[in-house]
């Protein structure tokens, strides 16, 4: 709770209240008890239906594959006025505003997903694209989830990492870095500082870069996909 100086010596209170809401997910194929689940977690202003269609080309029997979206939704459509029934819209996962219950709310979202979900013995991944990146290592890192494979695909793991955690929660998975040498959003500076920061940790991770911009690629997610 904080506040804030208003007139008259009043002052503006902040207060949090726990709410039930919906949040939306959607799959594509049906895994067994032994079969494989891949958790897909979208970038800015993307929505997770659109954000699945990239992977269609991977459904096979035995293997679900699950995108959940941001429960933050908003018009990313430029026109002026109104919005109608043309206007494009997108979902963000967080913004800096209120960041620490906007993280632990999507935390305890997607546990409560990979729950429902009813994760068995099979092997699990969990991918993450441009903001759904640090979206995906806070969930490992911070949630009850231990996938087999962690792939960060086209941003950076969050700076405010949380090295105590990551260690131990990182140390049987598998984590792949995927870069494009066209990326715009991978910034060198920070590129290296991210390599101090996961060192610290002693997370042990493989950079796979590919030609290629800020996008989901089939062939290099296949060759991710061979390799772990």
């Amino acid at each position: 709770m904080s506040d804030a100086g208003g007139r008259d010596g009043h002052r503006a209170v902040e207060h949090h209240l726990p709410v039930l809401r919906s949040a939306r997910y959607w799959t594509l194929g049906d895994a067994r008890d032994d079969g494989e689940i891949w958790f897909v977690l979208h970038g800015y202003k993307q929505l997770a239906r659109r954000f699945l269609r990239r992977f269609e080309a991977f459904a096979r029997d035995g293997r679900m594959i699950v995108a959940p979206e941001a429960l933050s939704r908003f018009y990313v459509s430029p026109e002026p006025g109104r919005h109608g029934p043309a206007s494009v819209v997108g979902a963000t996962w967080m913004t800096r505003e209120d960041r620490e219950n906007e993280i632990g709310d999507y935390v305890s979202y997607l546990d409560r997903l990979a729950d429902t979900i009813a994760v068995g013995s099979g092997r699990v991944i969990v991918l993450g694209f441009s903001q759904g990146v640090a979206t995906a290592t806070r969930w490992v890192v911070r949630g009850r989830v231990r996938p087999d494979l962690l792939i960060l695909w086209g941003d950076l793991t969050p700076p405010d990492l949380d090295v105590e955690r990551a260690g131990p929660a990182l140390e049987r998975v598998d984590v792949a870095l995927v870069r494009g040498d066209d990326d715009l959003a991978l910034d060198p500076r920070l590129v290296s500082e991210e390599e101090v920061r996961l060192r610290s940790a002693g997370v042990e991770y493989r950079v796979v870069r590919y030609a290629g911009g800020h996008d989901i690629d089939a062939e290099v997610l296949s060759e991710v996909l061979r390799r772990g």
